[in-house]
């Protein structure tokens, strides 16, 4: 509940979780100004932290900030994000009371000054929540931007080349993520695994970040974001198998295709070679691995056997958490301009098999986990995501944020555990 003379201030966040832990951040700043986050129909000034990952995506963000500049307050809005770096001019101009600003640590300064607040108060700002917008399991992002040139993505352009978080700021932002009640980190960025810190005693990859973040934080657990299949390195591994219950078993391994040809007119950077040979590594150092992975379907010049192809090869990595797209045209990708893009009938049916494959995969993984033991961090009341991200049911008057441990009684027909806390 906001007080009286607070300035109320509302963020709006569209696209990737790297996105909502850059709204968080910029939610925890303005409250270090002394502002409210607050929902979009009282606020001052509305934050809108824009995405570009598909033409959809482009479309929903000036939908969005052309909605929220038509406000009958006619807030401030303050466009930032991927979208506001590509398209600044075209963005300024969907409302006189729109204003972009690229740079996200700018942002809270920005809205500070029009509202003519005061100083910043620091951004670890204490609260009830483990962050301003109530979200649990809060991401700390450790990485930006992207050194590859997949042929459907445009989000290197608009990050710019990849770069690391220094170590020193990651251990602040955990801790001051735990401070606000986080018993779960999620490790975020555009490019994870590219995490590389030159330091005087040599360099400090994301294996060497794990095992630093437990060593100097009291976080309950960590888990990481998306990955790379390159980068799902023996030496990661160890420090996930090695740190016990403190990291979650869980590896979210980017696939894209199941297919080599496809993969390679992707301009991705491994074959289904390279994939099965990393997840394999991981499943015999860590048993007890979750695999979650993205899938795009309909990627331009796929054929029914391509499409078959990486259909096999999902059911054979047996993942438990898969995200299926349908190709999205993103023009300024090579990929826009493809021959043989494939047909929206075509794309919905292939989507609908894949996803198909993926709740029955899901089902599966869920139902051999009935009778082990996990930690669960609530959610929401009576709900909670284990450590290999599935959804359980718990007793409702455990605490939200609360990480308990859960024995796994029973699952349902679309994958969802039931647990007794013990």
């Amino acid at each position: 509940m906001s007080m009286p003379n607070e300035a109320l201030v509302a963020v709006v966040n569209l696209g990737c979780r790297v996105n909502r832990v850059e709204a968080d951040l910029i939610a925890e700043r303005l409250e270090g100004y002394g502002c409210a986050i607050a929902g979009e129909g009282e606020a001052q000034a509305i934050v809108v932290n824009t995405c570009a990952v598909t033409a959809e995506a482009e479309a929903k963000t000036r939908k969005t900030v052309r909605h929220c500049a038509q406000l009958p307050q006619a807030p401030l809005v303050v466009a930032t994000g991927c979208v506001a770096n590509l398209f600044s001019d075209e963005i300024r101009a969907l409302g006189p009371n729109v204003v972009v600003e690229p740079d996200k640590a700018r942002v809270a300064d920005l809205v500070a000054d029009s509202l003519g607040l005061g100083s910043c108060a620091g951004p670890d700002v204490r609260g009830d929540k483990p962050t301003p917008t109530g979200r649990t399991r809060p991401g700390v992002k450790v990485q930006d931007g992207c050194d590859n040139r997949c042929t459907y993505c445009i989000v290197w352009k608009a990050r710019g080349a990849s770069r690391s978080v220094d170590a020193g700021e990651v251990l602040d932002r955990v801790r001051a993520a735990c401070d606000r009640g986080a018993r779960e980190v999620v490790l975020t960025g555009i490019n994870l695994g590219c995490y590389n810190q030159q330091t005087a005693g040599g360099s400090l990859g994301l294996p060497e970040l794990l095992r630093l973040i437990l060593e100097r934080t009291n976080v309950g657990r960590l888990r990481l974001s998306s990955i790379e299949p390159p980068d799902v390195t023996p030496q990661l591994v160890r420090a996930m198998a090695d740190a016990g219950e403190r990291v979650a078993p869980f590896l979210h391994v980017c696939l894209q295709s199941g297919c080599d040809d496809t993969l390679a007119r992707m301009g991705r950077v491994y074959d289904t070679s390279l994939y099965r040979e990393r997840i394999a590594m991981a499943r015999e150092l860590l048993p007890g691995l979750s695999l979650g992975t993205d899938l795009i379907v309909g990627f331009p010049g796929e054929t029914d056997e391509e499409f078959s192809q990486s259909l096999a090869f999902s059911r054979e990595m047996r993942f438990s958490k898969m995200h299926v797209f349908r190709y999205s045209k993103r023009p300024g990708t090579p990929a826009a301009t493809m021959e043989e893009q494939v047909p929206p009938r075509v794309m919905a049916e292939r989507g609908a098999a894949m996803r198909a494959c993926a709740d029955a995969m899901r089902t599966q993984a869920a139902r051999e986990l009935v009778g082990s033991e996990d930690l669960v961090v609530v959610q929401y009341p009576g709900r909670g995501v284990s450590g290999g991200l599935f959804d359980v049911l718990v007793d409702p008057s455990v605490p939200v944020d609360d990480l308990v441990r859960v024995r796994l009684a029973s699952c349902d027909s679309r994958g969802v555990l039931s647990g007794v806390v013990l």
